[in-house]
C-alpha cells in the first residue's frame, strides 16, 4: 500500500463519521471531535557527528484532552507525517475512552530514520523534541510513550531531559521506560496478554472451551508472541504463525495440524519478530506462502502484524470453520470488510478494544510513577486483566443489545463517553 493512495487520517475520519451519524451528534460536536485540537508542529536542530547540522521535523498532536491528559507514542519514521500523526491521535482517544481510562489522545512523530542515526545522534535528537515541547508535556498535561522505531532508551533520554529543564523528579511525565528507571512490571506481555483477556471474555459468551480451540496468528512481533504464549499455556492450539522475513523481503506462514510449539519458535526468532525458517523446518514444520495464516481451518485468526490485511475480497475464502477474529494489530480490517464478516456471523474484538492493554499499562505506569509506588507483576497483570474485561463486557452488551458488530458499539462508547466530557466542561 503506497503512501499516496491510503490516507489514515481520512480513514479515522470515515469510521468516526459513521458512528457520529448514528449518534446524531450536531455538527459543532461533529467538527470538535473529527479533528485535533491541538497540533503542534516544531524544527529540531541537530548537531550530526560529522559536525554538520541537520533539521528534523517534529510532530505532537492532541486530539482531545476532555476526559484527561493526552496520551500516546512518538515515533521516529522516515516517512512520518501529519496525517499519519492526526489519526493516531485520534485513535488513542477512542482507544482510552472505550477502556475508561482518565485519559485522552496525543501521538508524537519525528521525520528520521534511526536505523542510519548513531545513538549520539538518536539522543540529541530525544533531547531537541523535548527542549522544542517540554512546556506542553508533564505527568498532568501530556504523556509520550515508545511506538515505532523508538524504545525505553529514548525515553530515559526524554525524561532526563524534561528533569533537567524543569529541576524536579517527574517519571510519570513518559511510560515505556525500563523497569529499573520506573518503567512497569508487565508492560512488556501487556498487549498481547491484552488480547487473550478479551478472547478469553467471548469464549465464555460462546460457551467455547480454549483447550477445544485453534487460532493462526499473523507477526511474532511482541504482540502476537505473547498472544500466542498465554493462548497456549490456556489450553489453546496454535497451528499456524506468519512472519515477515527481513533477508528475503517477504513473510511466510509455518504450519503444524498439531499445534505450534511458541517457545521452541521463541528460541528461533530475531529482534525483528523473523524466525529461522531452516530451524522451524527441523523441527518438523511446514513452510508455505505468507497469506496462508488466513485460510486455515481454525476458529481463531488473530492478526498482529499489519494494516489492511482482512478484505472484502479475502472474507469470503475464509475457512467455514473460523468463529472469532482478535484485532492485535492496528486496522488490520479493511472498513468494507467488517459488514461482510458481521454477515457471515464471524464476531471480531475491534483493535482499539483488542489490543489497549499497552496503553492500559501504560496507565498503570503513570500512577506508579506519579505516586512513586511500583506494583508487582501480577498486581499489575490482575488489575489490567480487570480493566479489559470489563471493557469487553459494556461492548459486547451494546452491540448484543442493538444488533451492530462490536467496532460500532466500541466506537459509539468510546465517542459518547468524550462527547459526555466535552458537554460537561461547556467546549460544546
Amino acid at each position: 500500500m503506497s503512501h499516496n493512495t491510503y490516507n489514515p487520517f481520512i480513514h479515522a475520519q470515515q469510521q468516526f463519521d459513521h458512528v457520529a451519524q448514528t449518534l446524531e451528534l450536531d455538527d459543532g460536536m461533529k467538527d470538535l471531535l473529527r479533528s485535533p485540537m491541538k497540533e503542534i508542529h516544531f524544527s529540531i536542530p541537530v548537531k550530526m557527528d560529522d559536525g554538520t547540522t541537520r533539521v528534523f521535523k517534529g510532530f505532537r498532536m492532541k486530539h482531545n484532552e476532555a476526559l484527561g491528559p493526552a496520551k500516546g507514542g512518538l515515533r521516529f519514521h522516515p516517512h512520518e507525517s501529519a496525517d499519519t500523526v492526526r489519526a493516531l491521535s485520534m485513535w488513542m482517544t477512542w482507544k482510552c475512552a472505550v477502556v475508561g481510562l482518565p485519559l485522552g489522545g496525543g501521538k508524537g512523530g519525528v521525520i528520521c530514520d534511526p536505523q542510519t542515526l548513531s545513538l549520539g545522534e538518536q539522543e540529541r535528537i530525544c533531547r531537541g523534541f523535548i527542549r522544542q515541547m517540554h512546556q506542553l508535556l508533564g505527568p498532568n498535561t501530556d504523556v509520550p510513550a515508545p511506538d515505532v522505531m523508538t524504545n525505553g532508551q529514548h525515553m530515559i533520554w526524554m525524561l532526563d531531559e524534561y528533569e533537567t529543564i524543569t529541576g524536579g523528579h517527574y517519571p510519570g511525565m513518559i511510560t515505556g521506560k525500563p523497569v529499573n528507571l520506573g518503567g512497569s512490571q508487565g508492560r512488556t506481555e501487556a498487549t498481547g496478554y491484552g488480547v487473550i483477556y478479551t478472547l478469553e471474555a467471548l469464549l465464555a459468551k460462546k460457551k467455547l472451551n480454549i483447550k477445544e480451540t485453534t487460532a493462526s496468528i499473523q507477526g511474532f512481533g511482541n504482540v502476537a508472541q505473547y498472544a500466542a504464549e498465554l493462548y497456549t499455556q490456556l489450553g489453546g492450539k496454535v497451528v499456524a504463525i506468519s512472519c515477515w522475513h527481513q533477508k528475503d523481503q517477504k513473510s511466510y506462514t509455518i504450519l503444524h495440524p498439531e499445534g505450534l510449539n511458541i517457545a521452541a519458535l521463541v528460541n528461533i526468532k530475531d529482534k525483528f519478530g523473523s524466525i529461522d525458517l531452516d530451524k522451524a523446518k527441523a523441527l518438523g514444520y511446514e513452510i508455505t506462502n505468507g497469506e496462508a495464516w488466513l485460510y486455515q481451518e481454525v476458529d481463531i485468526l488473530i492478526p498482529a502484524a499489519l494494516e489492511n490485511q482482512i478484505t472484502a475480497e479475502s472474507v469470503p475464502q475464509l475457512s467455514s470453520k473460523v468463529k472469532i477474529i482478535c484485532e492485535g494489530a492496528n486496522g488490520p480490517t479493511a472498513h468494507e470488510a467488517d459488514a461482510l464478516l458481521f454477515e457471515k456471523g464471524i464476531t471480531f474484538i475491534p483493535d482499539f478494544l483488542c489490543n489497549a492493554g499497552g496503553v492500559t499499562c501504560s496507565y498503570f505506569e503513570q500512577i506508579q510513577g506519579n505516586t512513586n509506588f511500583y506494583w508487582e507483576k501480577d498486581e499489575v497483570l490482575t488489575k489490567l486483566n480487570l480493566m479489559m474485561v470489563n471493557a469487553f463486557e459494556r461492548v459486547y452488551a451494546l452491540a448484543e443489545e442493538k444488533n451492530i458488530d462490536m467496532r460500532d458499539a466500541a466506537y459509539t462508547i468510546a465517542i459518547q463517553r468524550v462527547k459526555d466530557a466535552v458537554q460537561l466542561r461547556g467546549w460544546a
